[in-house]
């Protein structure tokens, strides 16, 4: 049978020497009062006002609500309430973000603290597992979950599922004085699979394992997201220069007209223009669609920024057990001769392959819990095996013993006399059941070793007459071996095309398991994982910081892991500058999911405690979601980048035609309002827009993007600011000429914003791609494009055509032919940007 995992070999101290009747009442209250509760500490909760309070103190949202604020105090109620509207509906959208905060420490004092049952006073007593104290006498069922940690006092046939914290998937057999003092020990948050025991309660709260993992998870900072921060530096420097810009405009006004109320308007427009406020909401739009978008695929964003984050992973940390596998045994071969019978082959059961498979069914329990039970009971139904009739009768059950890895029930048909032993177990405990020759045992083990190394754990089955009552011990009986059991937890069907794809994208994956070297080694064959040596978790332990990081540069397997290895192992990859996302579902993964920069949970079989601290959970424990969701971080950053730098194109315009008229000795060509119509509609519905922009034909074709390069950066920004003074030169020139012409001053303004607009649009479909060509711009799916040309072009004309609209506005007449040459001016436009957008991205 296989060894717990050393995970657990840390245990606490002895526990204090304690009456078998268990603890007075009293002294049970003294020691509760002396030591705490058995749980975990409680997370600080922020309330709905202190996130709010948080909230408003970030300089972008702050930002938005001061502008509104100013407006209003001024007197321009319509642009304040524009302003304040959608500023309210950013800050909402972040407080729903922020208020599903951490929850890890809850979710763990929840595992950590089930009912117990105990005796006090000599009497047995249900308790909360909150009240359990150090030397309490535990009374543990089939079914239970475990209050603390305590080393045992008696059991039966004792077998519990520790993969909360080990990670493995297979129950591990208990036993009084085993070699190991984990074997002999259970642990909080744990699962009892079969048998029943009493145990004295060694640690309690903090001090358990389950205790240790929260120390370390309430000891993680989540790192922000690096795009938030370049999001916070861009926002903060448009701030600044807007600031700057706006005294400039509103001293020049002063001077030289002489109209100081004039001049802080003209301030306050040209503030507006250049003030940050679209930003957020484009970051807001983005993270909230993108959430959205990936939740299709069965995958719940915990903290949306992570999406964009995984964009840029260098190295994916993957579990081996309910990650890359599918957690659920199976028994793949029996072995009864040379040729082993494999399940994959699906042919017929030859006689002694049949014998061999109805013993090791008539092993297990009449209702098996164990996994390899189970996958026993599987294959033998799906074979037609039949196991012990209704009126069978189990005489004596035999449980694993610490001299004895094997476990062996006696059966009696009904209606017949004789009485056979079926024991199944570790090849070692069989053959001496068995009493085989060395070498008939060495043979053995090779078939055994073969078998091993191909990532399977194995079994060995025999079968014994019985012909008078139930030994004392199953040694006493003659057994003879029938074969060996060959179990695997087969791969998952995604995992090898998704590893290829994360491969293909400059996506290194490293496996992190708790099991042993060899299954590690054949399942990361079988996901295509690339050739490595396999680094062992007492190994890692003898080497340094410095060597270690060295070591994960090479090692891409690293097996019989601990837990605050685990945590080790992100932390020297994110120090030799990785980007590291790690998957998980145990308490075990926990601290390493939360320490990585994104921490990937699996929904199905995952913990709450992994999936609290965790920024993404694969709601079907598909890793091929992985690939999905790394895909749209990808999108989601070259469309974020493309809308922010249409956002700088279209600003400069806007900047430009409120100091132009400045300039020229005209009067204001845009208003507060006009400057709100532009920037609090058309640019967070173009946001809406480049979010819906399909990804990019190469984009899991290139190498991870360097996260620390910022959003806008050489030839990027440079594009940009192209875009933005070649449309305020052509409008500009028509401002010229209009003025050039003395057109009257409602008629030219709004012959001017017609042309921004449709400028607008322009710079829209010039932005929509840096690999397809200006005819794709129009035909490319994107529904949300038409929906926003045709609302916005359905608005401009109710602006320019309807008189009370036209008062709003401050426009006159607008006629067919003016329209024409703004029309032709923006094709112009179009034409020029595309030829030089062509020979600036050529090989990007």
């Amino acid at each position: 049978m296989p060894k717990s995992n050393s995970a657990l070999s840390e245990l606490n101290p002895s526990p204090p020497q304690t009456s078998p009747k268990g603890l007075s009442s009293i002294e049970a209250a003294r020691r509760l009062a002396a030591e705490g509760p058995n749980q975990l500490p409680k997370p600080q909760q922020r309330n709905l006002w202190r996130i709010a309070l948080d909230v408003l103190r970030e300089p972008m949202f702050a930002l938005l609500m001061a502008g509104g604020v100013i407006y209003w105090l001024l007197g321009d109620r319509l642009e304040a309430a524009l302003l304040l509207i959608f500023a309210s509906i950013s800050v909402s959208i972040t407080l729903v973000q922020e208020s599903r905060s951490e929850r890890v420490l809850e979710s763990l004092r929840d595992l950590a603290s089930p009912r117990a049952l105990v005796i006090r006073d000599g009497k047995r007593q249900t308790l909360a597992g909150t009240q359990v104290v150090r030397g309490d006498i535990l009374f543990i069922n089939e079914g239970d979950r475990i209050a603390a940690d305590a080393h045992l006092l008696t059991l039966d046939d004792l077998l519990l599922d520790e993969s909360l914290l080990t990670g493995e998937s297979v129950a591990v057999g208990k036993a009084l004085g085993a070699a190991s003092s984990e074997r002999s020990s259970i642990f909080a948050g744990t699962l009892v699979v079969r048998g029943t025991a009493t145990a004295e309660v060694s640690a309690i709260g903090l001090k358990t394992q389950m205790g240790h993992i929260g120390v370390a998870l309430s000891s993680i900072e989540t790192e922000q997201a690096h795009l938030q921060k370049q999001m916070r530096w861009l926002v903060r420097d448009f701030a600044i220069f807007g600031a700057l810009a706006a005294l400039a405009v509103v001293v020049l006004y002063g001077l030289l007209r002489d109209s100081w109320l004039e001049a802080i308007l003209a301030g306050i427009a040209i503030g507006m223009s250049l003030l940050p406020e679209e930003f957020p909401l484009v970051m807001a739009v983005f993270m909230a669609m993108g959430a959205w978008r990936i939740s299709q695929a069965r995958v719940l964003t915990r903290r949306a920024a992570a999406i964009e984050t995984l964009g840029a992973t260098t190295v994916l940390c993957t579990d081996k057990t309910g990650t890359l596998t599918q957690n659920r045994m199976t028994l793949m071969a029996l072995v009864s001769g040379k040729t082993p019978w494999l399940a994959a082959d699906r042919q017929p059961l030859q006689t002694a392959d049949h014998t061999l498979l109805h013993a090791a069914l008539m092993a297990c329990p009449r209702t098996p819990s164990d996994p390899m039970d189970l996958a026993i009971q599987r294959l033998a139904g799906d074979l037609g095996v039949p196991g012990a009739a209704k009126d069978a009768v189990i005489l004596h059950s035999y449980g694993l013993r610490p001299e004895l890895f094997a476990t062996t029930q006696i059966i009696q048909l009904a209606g017949e006399n004789q009485k056979h032993a079926f024991s199944k177990g570790a090849l070692e405990a069989i053959a001496q059941l068995c009493r085989l020759e060395p070498a008939s045992l060495a043979w053995l083990t090779e078939q055994a070793n073969h078998l091993a190394s191909q990532g399977m754990r194995v079994l060995a089955v025999a079968q014994a007459p019985v012909t008078a009552a139930p030994p004392a011990s199953p040694i006493e009986l003659h057994f003879n071996y029938l074969g060996l059991l060959a179990f695997a937890d087969p791969l998952r069907e995604t995992v090898p095309a998704a590893v290829a794809e994360c491969q293909s994208a400059g996506i290194r994956v490293i496996m992190i398991t708790g099991d042993y070297p060899t299954t590690a080694q054949a399942i990361a064959r079988q996901a295509g994982l690339a050739e490595s040596d396999v680094l062992v978790g007492d190994e890692l332990e003898q080497l340094s910081d410095v060597e270690l990081a060295q070591r994960v540069k090479t090692t891409s397997i690293f097996a019989r892991i601990r837990p605050q290895q685990k945590l080790r192992l992100v932390q020297c990859l994110k120090s030799n500058g990785e980007i590291v996302a790690m998957t998980g579902d145990g308490v075990n993964d926990a601290p390493a999911i939360k320490a990585a920069h994104i921490g990937i949970a699996m929904g199905g079989r995952g913990t709450d405690v992994a999936r609290e601290a965790s920024s993404i959970v694969l709601l079907d424990d598909d890793f091929g979601s992985i690939v999905t969701t790394i895909r749209l971080g990808r999108r989601i950053y070259d469309n974020l980048r493309k809308a922010i730098e249409y956002i700088v194109a279209v600003h400069i315009p806007i900047a430009g035609l409120a100091l132009l008229p400045l300039l020229m000795g005209l009067p204001m060509m845009l208003t507060p309002i006009h400057i709100a119509f532009l920037e609090m509609v058309i640019d967070p519905a173009c946001s809406v827009v480049f979010e819906a922009e399909q990804a990019e034909d190469n984009v899991m074709r290139r190498p991870p993007r360097n996260p620390k390069t910022p959003l806008l950066v050489g030839r990027r920004i440079s594009w940009g600011l192209l875009q933005g003074f070649v449309t305020l030169t052509l409008i500009g020139a028509l401002l010229w000429v209009g003025a050039h012409y003395n057109t009257a001053e409602n008629d030219l303004r709004a012959w001017v914003f017609s042309a921004l607009v449709l400028f607008n649009m322009g710079l829209i479909l010039i932005n929509r791609s840096f690999q397809a060509s200006l005819l794709s711009a129009f035909v490319r799916p994107n529904r949300s494009l038409w929906i926003l040309f045709s609302a916005v072009s359905l608005v401009l004309m109710v602006a320019l055509l309807w008189p009370p609209a036209q008062k709003l506005f401050s426009f006159g007449s607008f006629h067919l032919n003016e329209f024409l040459i703004c029309l032709g001016l923006g094709f112009v436009s179009l034409l020029l940007l595309e030829g030089v957008k062509k020979l600036w991205f050529r090989g990007a």
